[in-house]
């Protein structure tokens, strides 16, 4: 499968999110997409081309799973859409695999069906969110381009799919596991962790703990190197404990 590309200067912000990976703001997005079907992948490649206005650059296609991770070494991409249902590996064990490089990519779940429990899959193996193959271009465009700001990218179904499945599935296991890895923390570091978890941004997260937005980034960074997650993994962590409001530390760990 052949390659587009272009090297426009793009128009966007920096990262928000310490543990995530490239999107540098002086070049295009540089995107991998993966899909079993050549033609998904040569009409995904033209729509992220011509419509992003410069602003993204498909470095890559691939039809399996071993292939994308061998371009993810090669060519770092900042972010890879990523089709579940391939023959062989997945794209969930792909998925996990490409987050645990050096230097892991941004993954959007690439799907035109979420079958029941893909969300919950795809996010414990470090996905951050989904795109549709039926969505609009402009709607493909900007979830690639937000996802690099820390921004998860769930669609309404695969919403849906994490709150049901988060009420109904709470083992007490993982639940005290969570609790566990999250008491291991430093108190501050736990506290950052628990706020973006709330879905506060670095500078929300700085002011609500009288800290600068730097020293709110370095908590974070921290606390993902310790626990080998990134942002939206850390958030399902939080998920996973149970735990009441940080508004009420007090109770954070009451029984």
């Amino acid at each position: 499968m052949g390659r587009v590309t272009n090297a426009t200067a793009p128009d966007f912000s920096p990262a928000d999110d310490p543990t995530a990976g490239g999107c540098a703001d002086d070049r295009p997005v540089r995107v991998s997409v993966i899909d079993d079907d050549p033609m998904v992948c040569q009409a995904m490649g033209m729509i992220l081309a011509d419509y992003s206005d410069g602003r993204i650059s498909v470095v890559s296609t691939s039809t399996a799973g071993a292939d994308a991770i061998e371009h993810a070494r090669r060519e770092r991409p900042d972010v890879v859409l990523m089709d579940v249902a391939m023959p062989g590996m997945d794209g969930i064990e792909t998925t996990r695999r490409l987050r645990a490089l050096p230097q892991p990519p941004h993954v959007l779940i690439l799907t035109s069906l979420n079958p029941s429990g893909t969300a919950h899959r795809a996010v414990e193996a470090g996905a951050e969110g989904f795109v549709s193959k039926t969505d609009a271009p402009r709607d493909i465009i900007r979830r690639v381009l937000d996802v690099c700001s820390g921004a998860p990218q769930f669609n309404p179904a695969s919403q849906r799919q994490l709150i049901t499945g988060l009420r109904a599935w709470r083992p007490a296991a993982r639940r005290d596991e969570a609790r566990a890895m999250l008491d291991a923390l430093p108190e501050r570091e736990r506290e950052a962790v628990l706020l973006a978890a709330e879905g506060y941004t670095n500078a929300q997260i700085a002011a609500r703990m009288f800290i600068s937005e730097r020293t709110a980034k370095a908590h974070l960074s921290a606390a993902s190197e310790r626990l080998a997650m990134g942002r939206v993994q850390m958030a399902r962590l939080v998920e996973r404990a149970d735990l009441p409001s940080p508004d009420d530390p007090a109770a954070m760990y009451a029984q």
